[in-house]
Parts: structure tokens; sequence; C-alpha cells
């Protein structure tokens, strides 16, 4: 319970990832506001996660500045303040580089880049307002450093923010605001089987590149992003930590055994 009494805010936190995170930090005692674009999504989760005196909701849409500013200021409201901010929000399309269009690239690059870093500013200002510091984690993913055409502009996000989370860490740090990011590897997310596991030849393909032989849980990224959250990782900022079953130390092809 090393983050009992904490406020977090997460975005995209209807299903995958986010929810995960939210349910790790309401176990251990977090008080949490979930925002995600899918309204129902978001109800429905907040109702399995139960923790109704820990744990608000509210729609919005990251690549909105107001949306985010809002997401900050319902934590403030309803806790009093806001300790731990997680930039999770994101989208991919499996795309042909030479299909994708201007309003595919702006839609992805929206979310994915400048929603997190509309939740750096929001995060910094508040916890910069209120004092004692705080701790920003944005969620990237090993696509930051491979190359994977069909994910271009997934890639190009994730990518960009290696460098934010880089170059607000170094901004924030005399504030005592840790910025660090999380980059997963292929978690079983309905991202993940919507955009990646389009076959079970694509399934294999991954597999042949993951030593670890599957795909990581959601709850596994959860536990990094809570040690992230902590004192426990209060020497670390500016890195990503890359949760990937060992993805990116493979620099060849595994067998893939069948089911």
């Amino acid at each position: 319970m090393k983050l009992s009494g904490k406020v977090a805010a997460i975005t995209g936190a209807a299903r995958g990832i986010g929810k995960a995170c939210a349910k790790r930090f309401l176990d251990d005692g977090v008080k949490v506001v979930i925002s995600d674009v899918d309204a129902e999504g978001l109800a429905a989760t907040a109702v399995e996660l139960g923790h109704p005196d820990a744990l608000r909701t509210i729609v919005g849409n990251v690549a909105k500045r107001t949306d985010v500013d809002q997401l900050v200021a319902a934590a403030v409201k309803e806790f009093g303040r806001l300790d731990i901010m997680v930039n999770n929000a994101g989208v991919a399309r499996n795309r042909d580089i030479l299909e994708i269009s201007e309003e595919e690239f702006d839609e992805i690059i929206g979310i994915n880049l400048k929603g997190a870093f509309f939740g750096v500013q929001a995060a910094a200002r508040q916890m910069i307002a209120q004092g004692g510091g705080g701790v920003i984690i944005n969620m990237s993913s090993v696509n930051a450093l491979l190359a994977i055409p069909a994910l271009a502009t997934y890639a190009m996000s994730k990518g960009g923010m290696k460098q934010l989370t880089s170059v607000a860490a170094v901004a924030l740090a005399p504030h005592n605001i840790r910025v660090v990011a999380v980059g997963p590897g292929t978690i079983l997310t309905d991202m993940v089987a919507s955009s990646i596991y389009t076959s079970e030849d694509a399934r294999k393909t991954v597999m042949s590149r993951t030593p670890a032989g599957r795909g990581g849980e959601p709850s596994e990224v959860a536990s990094v992003v809570a040690f992230l959250a902590s004192d426990d990782a209060s020497y670390i900022t500016g890195q990503t930590i890359y949760p990937d079953g060992g993805r990116l130390i493979l620099n060849y092809t595994v067998p893939v055994k069948e089911k």
C-alpha cells in the first residue's frame, strides 16, 4: 500500500491497460478518476471496479485540451489534489503507409501524442500549484523504437512520446515532478486484437519475435505503472521502461509452438 492516499487520473481507462491501471491503483489505496471517450464502456468499468468512495469517471476526448483540463479539475474537485497522471489513451490503425489519409494521420497523432502532451501540461500545472511534486506516466510502446510499416502512424506517435517524456522530465525536474513512460510489447487487449492479431499468421509472426512466448497481460503493465508511481522509483525520470517479454533484445526470430 505504498501509494495509499494518493490521487491519480488515467485517460483511456474504459478497457485494457488503462482499466488494469485503475484496478491496481484502487487495490493499492489510491483515489482514482478515469476518463474515456466511450461513455458506456467507462460506466461499465466503474461498476465492475467498484470502490464507489475512491473512483470517479468523466467522459472526455484527450485530443481536446479542454477535456484533459476537465479531467484534472475533476480529480482536484473530488479528491483535493493530483499526485499521479497516467496518459494512457491511444489508438492504432493497421494500414499500408501509402494509404494513410490526412484525417487518419491527424486522428492518431491527435489522440496518442497531442493528448499525452495536453496531459503532461495539465497535470504539471496542477502539481506545481499544489506543491509537493508528482509523477506523470506516459503509455508508450516498443513501437517507439521498432519499425513496423503497417503501424506507421502509431509508431510515429510513440516515437514522439519518447521524446515528450524526455524533455518534460528535464523541464519539470526543478518542480520535483518525475516524468516517465512505459513501453509495452504485445499486450492482450482489444486494440491488439483489432490492429495486430489480425490473423493467425499475424499472431505467429508476433510470437516469433517474443522470447517469452506469449502476449502480456494488462495487469503486468499496471504493475510497472504502480512501481513507477511509487517512491521506490524516486530516482527514475525521463526513462521508458519496456515490459515486452524480451521483444527489444531479440535480433532473430524464435520457433512458434503450435497450439
